[in-house]
């Protein structure tokens, strides 16, 4: 496995494939787990040759975030790296590297990001497209994929790819869960045994919202309950039902809705969601 840090470094092993060559990407800000892995696993199969990134980016983290927290493990990450398979593995160490002119041009899409994580998030989307753009412009994969737990994400990065004619393709893969039921994230390493065990609500209320959607309940507020006591006790950011093709608030489910979540425990932000399709 190759470790490059440059941007040219990146570039210069990009135009050394011929164009017979199908390149497979995985985006990430690192501390690997099983989540990251299955999409490493699934490029694997994908490709001829599999890209991974690991960039904790700073433009993506408002002034209030855990930028400084969040956890860091590279050695880690690259052992689990060369386990899938990944032939580059791009690891800039220095924000710069990537915003050399610092942050000056920007991608955003609109509109999808009104609710949801980027209306509490102010331009968190923002930087998350800008730095999937620069990322994209690099490695000019074929495929890239993506985890459906940030399902927001997904959908504004599948917008993002078709309205810049970026090329390849965007993949969505399924949420990788505990055996217990929490949705698998990096920040879950921030949680003390206390707050873990407390932010096992969230899957259990998915699952309540789920079952009522399966005895055929099809209003938005009776099928969203009490979330706040179902939450107990924690700190709900947002707790809605929206479309799951433009991501704008539903107050009866007729076509596929998402049921999405995002609360904190023990002061650590976790989201999660859940497709409900009639």
């Amino acid at each position: 496995m190759l470790v490059v840090r440059t941007c040219s470094e990146m570039q210069v092993w990009r135009a050394s494939l011929g164009h017979a060559t199908r390149v497979a990407f995985v985006p990430t800000m690192g501390y690997l787990h099983e989540g990251h892995l299955s999409l490493l696993r699934e490029a694997r199969r994908r490709g001829d040759r599999l890209v991974l990134s690991i960039f904790v980016n700073p433009t993506q983290f408002g002034p209030n975030e855990d930028l400084a927290r969040y956890p860091r493990d590279e050695a880690g990450d690259l052992a689990k790296a060369s386990e899938c398979g990944v032939d580059v593995a791009f690891c800039p160490t220095d924000p710069r590297e990537l915003y050399p002119h610092g942050t000056n041009t920007w991608v955003e899409v609109q509109e999808l990001d009104r609710h949801l994580c980027g209306a509490s998030r102010p331009g968190h989307f923002r930087g998350v497209c800008t730095v999937v753009a620069k990322l994209w412009g690099l490695v000019r994969p074929d495929v890239a994929l993506f985890g459906e737990k940030d399902f927001q994400q997904l959908a504004i990065l599948r917008r993002m790819h078709a309205d810049l004619f970026l090329g390849g393709e965007v993949v969505g893969m399924p949420i990788v869960r505990e055996p217990d039921g929490l949705a698998m994230s990096s920040r879950n390493a921030n949680l003390s045994s206390e707050a873990r065990a407390q932010a096992l609500a969230i899957s259990r209320w998915l699952a309540s919202v789920r079952q009522r959607f399966a005895a055929g309940e099809r209003d938005a507020a009776a099928l969203l309950g009490d979330p706040a006591a179902a939450l107990a006790p924690g700190r709900i950011d947002y707790a809605s039902l929206v479309d799951a093709d433009d991501l704008q608030p539903v107050t009866e489910v007729v076509r596929p809705a998402l049921c999405a979540v995002a609360a904190f425990f023990g002061g650590v932000r976790l989201i999660d969601n859940t497709v409900l399709r009639p």
